[in-house]
């Protein structure tokens, strides 16, 4: 997942820029980049894998002028993308996952029109969606035909003379906030933020220390276009809400509030309802898995009424999620490093684990379960706040193949063969389920697992489920306006010609 981010204001907008899109860092491991607009054009991009956005920005920040911009932290693509269009100039920032942008990009070459931003034969995602974009009869048209035809999400900032364009994904699988500043003294001596400004963001996290308070939140499929007096919507947004929940499990930023729904909030009561399940364990000390473990942990120690400790810390300066990296040896490298077990904590104890959840299991497995025994930990019982994971995230960056699941390595294992119904293995009553959780609990070395169920994990959010996107558990998605109940389909990302895209959505009418 990225994290976008653009502000508008009467004078120079830099400061407030560099800091808002600094506030996405937790978010993409790959690329960070700036665009400002004043005179023209200024664009930096950098590689942030072994370096933190503020290092790299810090001196572009000073050079840049303009009262419009936005920034990105990028997941895997290089952006902003800068188009001259003919609807005149403009950069670009984009949030999603295009699922069929090779069939894409393959049509706009048929028409003679070229990619200057390619890597490892694969088009430049955002580059792709400018594109398309430049394709409409506006920029407008343009942004509503690109989401007619791709498969997958798509958030985008679009900057030009007029100001930023900002739309969300057709179905709000990812999140766009509105803030406006309006201040006397920003509080900061010298700083150079102007008193009044417009921003738009992927987090809200990014608002309160820069006085924005959130104005509105984007509706699916909304397009707006704001400039230095405001808001001005350029197309309504749709009825059919999809957002991804795994926003409020792992993603998304404590701090941070979706839909109106706080993420700290959330995890909390997802801590809660795992302990309200867990009254046949007697433990010693409850823990979390820093960071995003750690308000899940706290909401089950408040319910539990048993104490809550670190008996793993983590060494924050330079080591961010083990999970965003896109390489095995990465993840491992920084999951090893990053938390430092206290032995004086752990000996002797029976430790409940509240982690985010379990996506592969090699880095809980090796690198944070083996640390607790090393330390001579009595018993460690793993909690994870959602349920397990049985498919690849289709509207994000996130897994990429459905084989490096743990849930699915346990089917496998368990039935000898990949199946392609695993509905069994979804519905949390079933004996194979709990055959599958007993195998994930010897795989990964613990006394005992449980799984945070779907309908306890959609409490904690507040949301109808309806309105949240579960495909990544329960094979149900939205998608023109029709709901996927194919638990069987799924097949795993690959270029295969008979795993075509389409075989993801054999979906029946919506009841």
């Amino acid at each position: 997942m990225s994290g976008i981010f653009g502000v508008i204001s009467k004078s120079n907008c830099s400061e407030i820029l560099f800091h808002g899109v600094d506030y996405h860092s937790h978010l993409g491991t790959e690329y960070g980049g700036m665009a400002v607009l004043g005179d023209r054009f200024m664009r930096e991009i950098h590689e942030i894998r072994q370096s933190q956005f503020k290092s790299k920005f810090f001196e572009d920040c000073k050079k840049m002028k303009g009262e419009k911009g936005i920034g990105v932290i990028s997941a895997f693509d290089e952006q902003p993308i800068y188009l001259n269009s003919r609807f005149g100039p403009f950069c670009i920032v984009t949030n999603g996952l295009i699922e069929n942008k090779k069939e894409l990009a393959r049509g706009l070459l048929s028409k003679g029109i070229s990619f200057s931003e390619v890597t490892e034969d694969t088009v430049n995602e955002t580059e792709l969606v400018a594109k398309l974009i430049s394709q409409g009869d506006s920029l407008v048209n343009g942004i509503e035909r690109m989401f007619d035809i791709i498969e997958g999400s798509c958030s985008l900032l679009l900057l030009n003379a007029e100001g930023i364009y900002a739309a969300r994904d057709r179905y709000g699988y990812t999140p766009l906030i509105i803030g406006r500043r309006c201040v006397k003294d920003s509080g900061i001596k010298n700083s150079g933020m102007p008193n009044e400004a417009w921003a738009i963001t992927s987090e809200t996290a990014a608002f309160p220390n820069m006085e924005f308070e959130v104005v509105k939140y984007l509706n699916p499929g909304e397009i707006l276009l704001i400039n230095k007096n405001g808001m001005v919507q350029k197309r309504a947004g749709g009825a059919i809400t999809q957002i991804c929940s795994f926003l409020w499990i792992y993603t998304g930023f404590p701090a941070s509030s979706y839909e109106g729904i706080n993420t700290e909030i959330v995890r909390e009561a997802c801590g809660r309802y795992l302990a309200m399940r867990d009254k046949d364990i007697a433990v010693d000390i409850v823990s979390g898995v820093p960071d995003s473990g750690i308000a899940h942990a706290l909401g089950y120690a408040a319910e539990s009424k048993k104490p809550y400790r670190r008996p793993l810390v983590k060494y924050t300066p330079g080591y961010g999620r083990s999970y965003t990296p896109p390489s095995q040896e990465t993840r491992d490298l920084v999951a090893k490093m990053k938390l430092v077990p206290i032995k004086e904590i752990i000996k002797g104890n029976r430790i409940v684990v509240c982690e985010d959840s379990i996506v592969r299991g090699t880095q809980l497995k090796n690198f944070t379960i083996k640390k607790l025994w090393d330390a001579q930990a009595k018993e460690v019982h793993v909690r994870p706040a959602c349920p397990p994971l049985m498919f690849p995230c289709i509207f994000n960056l996130s897994t990429r193949s459905i084989r490096e699941l743990a849930a699915r390595r346990a089917i496998r294992d368990i039935e000898g063969k990949d199946l392609a119904d695993v509905s069994e293995y979804i519905d949390n009553t079933s004996p194979k389920y709990k055959r599958m959780v007993q195998w994930i609990a010897r795989d990964l070395d613990v006394t005992t697992l449980r799984y945070q169920t779907v309908e306890d994990m959609v409490k904690a959010i507040g949301l109808p489920r309806e309105k949240l996107c579960l495909y990544c558990w329960t094979g149900e998605c939205l998608k023109c306006h029709k709901k996927n109940r194919n638990a069987k389909g799924a097949p795993e990302r690959t270029a295969d010609k008979k795993q075509k895209d389409d075989k993801r959505h054999k979906c029946v009418t919506l009841n």
